[in-house]
């Protein structure tokens, strides 16, 4: 996985004196993993939540059964509300969400290789974005992690005070 990416984030938490928590769905904890790859992780990284099925997302992280009604797992929203959740849950300065379709098959409308990745900040401190990867099962998986960790550095590096 892409340490350089976690390493890079947890600059931009310890330049802050921040942490965060992860909320994962397709990754299935493969973000907390590369986070924890790095040395020194523990300052910043509280921990996270594999919610990989539907119905956890709404039990351990708090996202509306409405929303998940309306919309399925794989939307911008039910990132957001992911992140909200571990961030409020963890106990955490940034909360970062991701859920989307792996494959084989598409999901709750969606193809395969689409991802929504959402953080969730303190104030205004947030930022959900849209991926659409090709390839295999695991370059889907893999390109999340490495697309979750560059936007936690930059929602971070944004939120802190110069």
């Amino acid at each position: 996985m892409n340490v350089e990416a976690a390493e890079a984030a947890h600059r931009a938490l310890r330049a802050r004196a921040g942490t965060v928590a992860t909320a994962e769905s397709l990754t299935g904890g493969l973000i907390g993993a590369t986070l924890t790859e790095v040395a020194g992780a523990s300052a910043t990284y509280r921990g996270g939540v594999v919610a990989y099925a539907t119905p956890l997302k709404e039990g351990l992280l708090g996202v509306p059964s409405s929303l998940l009604r309306e919309h399925g797992a794989v939307h911008p929203d039910v990132a957001c509300a992911m992140a909200r959740g571990v961030r409020e849950r963890v106990v955490a300065t940034f909360g970062l969400a991701v859920t989307g379709v792996a494959g084989p098959e598409p999901q709750d409308g969606q193809p395969v290789g689409t991802v929504f990745v959402a953080i969730a900040g303190p104030g205004e401190g947030g930022a959900v974005e849209e991926f659409h990867f090709d390839g295999e099962r695991a370059l889907v998986r893999r390109r999340t992690v490495e697309e979750a960790l560059r936007l936690l550095g930059k929602v971070v590096a944004r939120n802190t005070p110069n």
